[in-house]
Formats: C-alpha cells, structure tokens, sequence
C-alpha cells in the first residue's frame, strides 16, 4: 500500500459517501415541516426526521431503502463469502488447538460484524413500520454506540500484554 495508493482510497470514499447521501439531503431540505419539532429519537437520523414531515416523502424513503440495500448487502456478501473460506481453511488445519485459536479469533470479530450488520439491515433495509420507536432506538445504540465500544475491548483483551497490564493495574488498586 503506497502512500499514493491510500490518498486515492480515502478520497474516493469521502466522495462517494458525499455524493450518495447529497440527493437526500436536498430532498429533505425541501420538505415542509408542521405539528411538533421534537425527534423522537437518541440522534436526529433520517427515518425519524421523515416521519416529522407534512409533505410526501415516499421518494426519500425509497432512496434510502434502495441506497441501503446494496450498501448493506454487498459487504454482508463479501463477508460471509470470506468468512467461508476462512472457516473452510480452519478446518484444515491439523491440531486442535490451533483451529481453536483460529475459530477464537474469528468468531468475536464475526459476532461485532454481525451486530452492526443486522441490526443497520433491520434500520434502513426492512420496511420501519413494522418497528416501534423503542426497538428503533436500541437498535440505533447497537450499531452506533456498542460496536465501536466493543470492538477495542474485544481486540485489545485478546492480546496478551494488554491483559498482564489490565491485571497489573488492577493487583496495584487491590494493595493499596
């Protein structure tokens, strides 16, 4: 990876992200607005502003399922297809132990990718009516606030210097 390489990478993906969501905002500036401010949400996201509106926004909400899909199944795809060789070439692998430590591996950052995944599916790719607005807001906190919190201690609590310097720490705080 030169460092050209990356440049190019990140701007692409700062671009595309702008121009995929550029419709939308436009399409929700233009709406008309009447009854209460108030979101009834933990963050002002698209389908609880859209539900605020007095004018049609059933072309906003089709642009945001028909932008969801492919945003949230390609990568699914792609990562249960790896996920499939991974497994096929764990199975491979001659000792026991080492196919634990494999699956061990494997199985946490498969089960953080799963949450954030599954629960951005149920969001922004299945219909919202079927939702209630508690369910719609734990699954809001799921992908927006307990993967990235999970996904150092699930990392970090894998490597062993980390985990002498937690114990460490916490033996220091038990003496005193």
């Amino acid at each position: 990876m030169t460092r050209g390489y990356c440049i190019i990478l990140s701007i692409t993906s700062w671009l595309l992200g702008f121009s995929i969501i550029f419709f939308q905002i436009l399409k929700t500036a233009k709406l008309h607005f009447c009854g209460p401010n108030i979101i009834d949400h933990l963050f002002c996201d698209i389908v609880p502003l859209l539900e605020l509106a007095c004018s049609d926004t059933s072309m906003i909400h089709l642009v945001v399922y028909v932008i969801g899909i492919p945003f949230v199944l390609i990568p699914t795809t792609i990562i249960v297809v790896s996920y499939t060789y991974i497994i096929l070439a764990v199975l491979r692998i001659s000792s026991s132990t080492g196919r634990q430590k494999a699956f061990s591996t494997c199985s946490s950052h498969l089960i953080v990718v799963s949450i954030f995944y599954w629960t951005i599916f149920s969001i922004y790719v299945v219909p919202s009516k079927g939702l209630t607005n508690t369910l719609s807001k734990i699954l809001s906190l799921l992908y927006t606030v307990f993967t990235p919190l999970i996904n150092p201690m699930i990392y970090s609590l894998r490597n062993k210097d980390i985990i002498k310097a937690v114990q460490r720490t916490f033996q220091k705080r038990v003496i005193w």
